[in-house]
C-alpha cells in the first residue's frame, strides 16, 4: 500500500527542513499566534506545504487531515487518511529546546495503520507498522511492566495534590513524545484532563499500542481518528496493568471538566 522506505525518507527530509528553522540550531524563524495563546511559526508551515506535497505524491488516494492545513471533511471522505502535525511542540520549537517532533500518520478507517516520528533534536526516530511492532533508532520498544499505579513516573511540569503519589519527570512539549516515552518504558503513565486534537496523537497512538501500551481517552474509551470533528477529551497511554487504575483515578476530575 506505501513505499514505506520512500515514506521514512520523507519523514528524515521533513526532519533537515524543520532543523533549518529551529532557533537551537540558530534559526530565526518568524512567530505568531493563529488564535490566544496558540504559537505558529515559519517552520511550521513550511514542513506542512512539504509534507502535504511528498505525501500526497506518495499515496494521491489519500485525504489530508493537518493542524496547518485543515482540509473540508468530504475530501477526507475516503478510507485513507494522512493525519499530521508538522512539528508537534511548537512552544519548544520555537524556544530552541529540544521536546518537539514531525508526527504523521496513515489512518485507514479510522485507525492508524502506519505511523512515523521523527524528534531530530534528540536524534530519534520512531515507527511502527499495524500488527508489525514498534521501533526508536531500529530498536524495537516494549512500555514498561508497572503494576502499580503509586510511583508511577509521570513527563509534567508540576503534579497537583491528587497525584502526589506519582513520581514528576521531564516534560517534552510534544505530547507525541510524551506518548512516546511510555511506548519505550521511559515513563509509566500519561493522562491528560484537556481537550486535544487528532494530529498530536495519532502517529504515537500507533507506536504506543505497538509497544504494548493501553490507549485511550481518559474515560478508557477507544480512540477514533478521521472523525468530522477531529477533537478528543482526554488522553490515557500506560502499560496495560495499570489503565483500570489509572481510568478510576481520573474519573471524578474528567467528568467534571468534559
Amino acid at each position: 500500500m506505501v513505499d514505506v522506505p520512500r515514506l521514512e525518507s520523507i519523514l528524515r527530509e521533513a526532519g533537515e527542513l524543520a532543523m533549518a528553522h529551529w532557533p537551537g540550531a540558530g534559526a530565526e524563524p518568524q512567530v505568531w499566534e493563529k488564535s490566544r495563546n496558540n504559537p505558529v511559526c515559519s517552520g511550521d508551515l513550511a514542513v506542512d506545504a512539504f509534507l502535504k506535497r511528498e505525501l500526497g505524491a506518495l499515496l494521491p488516494e489519500a485525504g489530508w487531515l493537518s493542524e496547518e492545513t485543515l482540509d473540508i471533511p468530504e475530501h477526507r471522505s475516503g478510507e485513507l487518511v494522512w493525519v499530521v502535525d508538522p512539528i508537534d511542540g511548537t512552544r519548544d520549537f520555537i524556544r530552541g529546546r529540544r521536546g518537539w517532533a514531525v508526527s504523521v500518520a496513515l489512518v485507514q478507517a479510522g485507525r492508524p495503520v502506519l505511523a512515523m516520528l521523527n524528534a531530530p533534536a534528540w536524534q530519534e526516530f520512531w515507527q511502527a507498522g499495524q500488527g508489525q511492532g514498534a521501533f526508536v533508532n531500529c530498536e524495537r520498544l516494549a512500555t514498561s511492566a508497572k503494576s502499580e499505579l503509586s510511583g508511577s513516573r509521570m513527563p509534567c511540569v508540576s503534579l497537583p495534590p491528587e497525584d502526589e503519589g506519582f513520581i514528576r519527570i521531564e516534560q517534552p512539549n510534544s505530547i507525541a513524545l510524551r506518548m512516546a516515552m511510555v511506548a519505550a518504558g521511559r515513563a509509566d503513565l500519561l493522562a491528560t484532563l484537556r481537550w486535544g486534537y487528532e494530529w498530536d496523537i495519532a502517529a504515537a497512538a500507533l507506536i504506543a499500542s505497538e509497544a504494548g501500551a493501553a490507549v485511550s481517552d481518559v474515560l478508557g474509551q477507544e480512540l477514533a481518528f478521521n472523525k468530522a470533528d477531529p477533537r478528543a477529551f482526554g488522553l490515557m497511554v500506560c502499560p496495560p496493568a495499570l489503565h483500570q487504575a489509572a481510568v478510576a483515578h481520573y474519573a471524578e476530575r474528567a467528568s467534571r471538566l468534559i
